[in-house]
């Protein structure tokens, strides 16, 4: 390892098919830009395990004593959403850089709060889907004019979560205090891949829909009360001029689960796949068009860590990217990556939809 690898520390990384685990720790062993110095969980004995398993330098059983480790030059918070304000201020506090996983907080006030705190210092936020290389080459395709004037879009997407089944474990996500939702989460990183490739959201029409109010845990066999919505359909305008018709169905299990985004235009058509359970944001994705275009490139990493379940097959392919751009923000003393003012963005577009669809007025 150089003595000047980028040195990680990550909050949340249980041994326990944690996201963490799946994604941010093969992203990072698989880029010698970085290197794993250390993990916190709030227990002693996973906190060990999980140093020994990912091969992480030190433990912590205190997220705050790995934030005021001086050895660590990049805080990564991957825990609940309603943990990441006092994590990640105390983080930019410290003067450290931090990775924060999407949804940035449970508000758009937390989220504010947090780009405010963040100032010159180098952020990231885990709105992964956008760095994918097939992403980043549809975008360009766009850009150049190759397709001629856009017409139309039609994205259609899925998650095996928020439906009729789930865990006690993941009860949270249907609670309107987590933040961490279907809309922050699913919908989140799907509009922000058409924002990535279209341009921003300027005006969305949207409707939600909560098809499923009763949740059956499956573990414990009790039902759990669903308060936020588990379906979207929109239609969106995107500051390209391309109008795009949005659909997100929630509690769709493979080989039924998918993600298409197909782009019309006036010389042709190009469209993004993917057949990831998890959503768009895991995995990698094919890009296909009508138009000549050079192959994207190959994802810095493409594997899961040691502990990972099954489901979480291609969890780094993503996250890596988003390591690499932030690896050369931090080298060269730039801010390319999508940190914290762009998680303000999508919380706000998220909250725009909520307004859309409690008001049925376009926003």
């Amino acid at each position: 390892m150089k003595s000047n690898a980028i040195r990680v520390g990550i909050i949340g990384a249980d041994t326990r098919a944690s996201w963490a685990g799946a994604s941010h720790v093969p992203a990072l062993a698989a880029q010698p830009a970085f290197q794993l110095a250390a993990v916190a969980t709030r227990h002693e004995e996973s906190a060990r395990s999980a140093a020994e398993t990912f091969g992480a330098g030190r433990w912590f059983a205190d997220p705050f004593e790995l934030i005021r480790d001086p050895s660590i030059d990049l805080v990564t918070v991957a825990v609940k959403v309603p943990a990441h304000r006092d994590l990640v201020l105390a983080a930019l506090a410290a003067n450290k850089a931090v990775y924060a996983e999407s949804p940035l907080g449970v508000s758009v006030a937390e989220a504010e709060e947090m780009a405010s705190a963040a100032g010159a210092l180098h952020t990231a936020i885990g709105l992964q889907g956008r760095h994918n290389p097939s992403v980043r080459r549809a975008a360009q395709i766009v850009a150049e004019g190759q397709l001629g004037r856009l017409l139309s879009a039609r994205v259609i997407a899925t998650t095996f979560g928020n439906g009729p089944e789930s865990v006690s474990a993941y009860e949270y996500f249907d609670k309107t205090a987590a933040g961490a939702g279907f809309l922050p989460i699913a919908a989140g990183h799907v509009l922000d891949m058409v924002e990535a490739v279209l341009g921003d959201i300027t005006e969305i029409d949207a409707r939600t829909e909560l098809l499923w109010p009763q949740v059956n845990l499956v573990d414990t066999g009790e039902l759990s009360a669903r308060e936020v919505p588990d379906h979207l359909d929109a239609i969106a305008k995107t500051a390209s001029g391309a109008p795009v018709g949005v659909q997100i169905l929630a509690g769709v299990s493979a080989p039924d689960a998918g993600f298409s985004l197909k782009i019309r235009g006036s010389n042709g058509w190009l469209m993004l796949t993917g057949d990831h359970p998890a959503g768009v944001q895991v995995g990698d994705l094919v890009l296909s068009s009508s138009v000549d275009f050079a192959a994207p490139d190959r994802p810095v990493s493409n594997g899961a860590g040691p502990t990972a379940a099954d489901i979480w097959a291609g969890a780094s392919v993503n996250v890596g990217e988003v390591y690499a751009s932030l690896a050369r923000d931090i080298t060269h003393g730039t801010h390319h990556t999508p940190g914290f003012a762009h998680a303000v963005h999508n919380s706000r577009l998220i909250a725009r939809i909520e307004q859309a669809s409690r008001t049925g007025l376009r926003q």
